[in-house]
């Protein structure tokens, strides 16, 4: 069986004629592929620091963001 090509402007063109509630709910699928795709990659091996890094930015962020850290590193 032949997969069917779908153009993005097929795509839009349906989408436009969708409710809000219907394109909230194609967002979150849209939404899921994405980051499955991202899992998909990070299950690698060669990726598992580029994991880490990503899990400790949120954290890392709190100390980044502070205006006393701006100021330290503003000479440089």
């Amino acid at each position: 069986m032949q997969m069917q090509t779908t153009t993005i402007a097929q795509i839009t063109d349906s989408l436009r004629t969708l409710p809000a509630e219907k394109l909230a709910i194609i967002f979150d699928f849209v939404s899921y592929i994405s980051e499955r795709e991202i899992k998909a990659v990070l299950n690698e091996p060669e990726t598992k620091s580029f994991e880490f890094m990503l899990a400790s930015e949120a954290v890392l962020r709190r100390d980044w963001d502070k205006p006393e850290e701006d100021a330290a590193w503003a000479n440089l």
